[in-house]
């Protein structure tokens, strides 16, 4: 029988309990001219070289046991018709970009690991899968122009952002929206990012909060809930 993945996990909580700033110095990447703080995720990539090929083949040994891995990607199908553009913002080895692409969406899936992406390209072909830190994301100057309907961004991505950075991540995904567009995000408590601190974020970001929920299966946030699932629209 398929084991169902909670409701309020995803992707890279499977195996991250909690996210912390590491203490040692960041490690910054240019851009345009500016130095931007790298990721956390590339930070422990960083620290234990075989964490990346780890993960990958935690996935696909999850997906060969016949787990749910596609809640995510249930809730994302249902918001939008057939054959819409979809951007998998820290998409990973594709787990949700390629089971939207199955679903008939037209699916860019964008992360920062060489190595997740290598894997997507392996596992899932068909999607285009790109190599890109989010906090640099012009999708435009690589020959991606339409604009995209809805933007997923799952698996605690955003916790794994570099602090200083989640607030431009924000605003690019704003950038990267249609008119009509909407972003859905999640993320655990407890993992250096809280729930209301996003909320300000998105704000500033110029991103309307539509929809709070503690899970993909679309149940209500409370008080005392340990995930977030946020829908965001331009403000």
């Amino acid at each position: 029988m398929a084991r169902k993945v909670a409701a309020g996990t995803d992707d890279r909580a499977i195996d991250e309990p909690e996210v912390r700033a590491p203490c040692r110095s960041r490690v910054p990447v240019e851009e345009d001219g500016d130095m931007v703080e790298q990721s956390m995720w590339m930070r422990k990539v960083a620290a234990d070289p075989g964490h990346s090929a780890w993960y990958v083949e935690r996935i696909r040994g999850m997906a060969r046991a016949g787990d749910d891995l596609a809640g995510e990607a249930r809730m994302v199908d249902a918001m939008v018709p057939r054959g819409a553009r979809v951007l998998d913002a820290g998409c990973g080895p594709g787990r949700v970009g390629s089971a939207l692409a199955a679903a008939g969406h037209e699916v860019v899936g964008v992360d920062v690991d060489p190595e997740l992406i290598a894997a997507a390209e392996h596992d899932h072909p068909g999607p285009r899968w790109l190599v890109g830190d989010l906090a640099e994301l012009d999708l435009p100057a690589r020959g991606v122009t339409e604009p995209f309907d809805v933007i997923v961004c799952a698996g605690n991505v955003l916790p794994f952002l570099a602090p200083s950075t989640r607030g431009a991540v924000l605003r690019r995904f704003r950038e990267h929206l249609a008119p009509q567009g909407r972003v859905a995000v999640g993320f655990g408590a407890g993992r250096g990012y809280g729930f209301d601190e996003f909320f300000a974020d998105a704000a500033e970001s110029g991103l309307a909060v539509e929809l709070k929920l503690s899970t993909w299966d679309l149940r209500p946030l409370a008080a005392d809930s340990e995930f977030l699932v946020a829908l965001l629209s331009r403000g």
